[in-house]
């Protein structure tokens, strides 16, 4: 679970950000709104699924904070429930009547009426802040974000002075990419939280173009790092580890005092994957996860695509970052590329698929990056080259070509040869988290 730094969320913004454009009194209906749903909250003990509107005020549905736990429980009589849950909370809240009785018949429970001086105004900000206060109080569901997380290496094992210092540094590469992506009139609305010893950083924004441009975020970070390491003394500039995945997480809100936070949390099979790559990732290495999600119409190749056509349409799009200073120096060329490896007897080169055994003994699926900067006469090369990836394993053919046939063959629903002696062994090592990667291609 990871918390989540939103500065947008208080009424106090609300208020400056829209005052112009709301009303007397449409405010104070979502004042009014904030101060029953704050009351009906109860520290946390309910949450809010949903809402319509009425000509006197306001429906809502309220449940308990155990309820969607029961109601999703994994077996046959809930099966199809938790599907249900996350249509519901995805997206926009409001329903329309018949809508909202609907899920009450379905759930079980009885609407919550919430009375205001006036009818709820249609106008798109009020509709907006009423979504966002719906949205604190309650639950919600992103079915597909991309999300990045650095990780500094060896963190726990700096004294406190030298730990806050390398934060520090992070955080400072974290806003200069922020500041760099501004100068090329890129704006990405990123959310930054902190892991203890890293952080996991998204675009609140949505879509393929937010996905892209956290991509190139992420790129301008680890450079920025690079420049920074190999400038500094001492241990005051960390050394990192970075993993980039898209996937699905939930939304929540927890209490502080008697109100929730400003700060958001986020937890789902993103975040759990990130975890796990970054776990049995190297010193400098950057890993991709393995994924499927849509480019929009303006990208080559939109529509679905794996994980290497996303990095091949985020590389043809790196000219929009170029031109970019990194340490006095202009980036004047970015290249990316996932390594590649051929297997034996045939002709065709394609990306390596790496296998990554958690300490549970579950399987996740990652993709090596590697980064080539040009500046000016120099050239920064970011990432772990195939040298250096899984000694002994990389350079050998016959293991290369054995596993291809293996991937053909559980493609065509056949059934997958016995693991070799060294596969069990490597499988081991993961489960009991040595500190060398324990990345397997595939």
């Amino acid at each position: 679970m990871t918390e989540l730094e939103n500065t947008g969320d208080s009424t106090g913004s609300r208020e400056t950000s829209a005052g112009s454009a709301i009303s007397l009194v449409q405010r104070g209906n979502l004042k009014a709104l904030e101060k029953t749903l704050r009351k009906q909250w109860r520290l946390g003990q309910n949450i809010v699924l949903c809402w319509s509107a009425d000509e006197r005020g306001l429906l809502v549905i309220f449940v308990p904070h155990y309820f969607l736990g029961n109601y999703c429980a994994d077996d046959a009589e809930h099966k199809g429930n938790e599907g249900f849950i996350r249509d519901m909370i995805s997206g926009t809240r409001r329903k329309t009547r018949e809508e909202m009785f609907a899920v009450s018949k379905r759930l079980v429970v009885a609407p919550t009426f919430i009375k205001l001086s006036t009818a709820l105004s249609e106008e798109p900000r009020v509709l907006a802040e009423v979504e966002q206060l719906i949205r604190r109080y309650g639950l919600s569901y992103v079915e597909s974000r991309a999300v990045l997380l650095f990780d500094i290496v060896e963190f726990s094992l700096y004294t406190p002075f030298e730990q806050a210092s390398q934060l520090n540094s992070l955080s400072y590469s974290l806003n200069s990419a922020y500041n760099k992506l501004l100068a090329r009139g890129i704006e990405i609305n990123f959310a930054r939280t902190t892991t203890g010893d890293g952080y996991y950083i998204w675009n609140r924004s949505l879509g393929s173009d937010a996905n892209i441009e956290l991509f190139y975020f992420m790129i301008l970070v680890v450079a920025d790092n690079a420049m920074a390491c190999a400038a500094s003394r001492g241990n005051t500039v960390p050394v990192i580890r970075t993993a980039y995945h898209i996937g699905g997480h939930y939304e929540l809100y927890q209490a502080e005092g008697v109100n929730p936070t400003v700060f958001s949390y986020i937890v789902g099979d993103v975040t759990i994957e990130l975890a796990r790559m970054v776990d049995q990732a190297a010193a400098k290495q950057i890993l991709i996860g393995e994924f499927s999600t849509q480019l929009g119409e303006e990208a080559a190749g939109a529509g679905e695509v794996s994980t290497p056509g996303f990095i091949a349409a985020c590389n043809r799009g790196l000219s929009a970052v170029e031109g970019s200073h990194l340490s006095n120096k202009v980036m004047s060329a970015i290249n990316c590329r996932l390594s590649e490896h051929q297997a034996e007897g045939d002709e065709q080169v394609s990306p390596r698929r790496f296998r990554i055994v958690d300490k549970h003994g579950l399987e996740h699926y990652a993709y090596n990056l590697q980064l080539a900067v040009d500046l000016q006469s120099d050239v920064l090369h970011l990432g772990l080259d195939d040298a250096k990836l899984v000694p002994g394993l990389s350079a050998d053919k016959n293991v290369a070509g054995k596993k291809n046939l293996e991937r053909e063959q559980d493609e065509q629903g056949e059934e997958r040869p016995a693991a070799s002696a060294e596969e069990l062994f490597d499988d081991l090592a993961g489960l009991l988290q040595k500190r060398q990667p324990n990345i397997i291609e595939d």
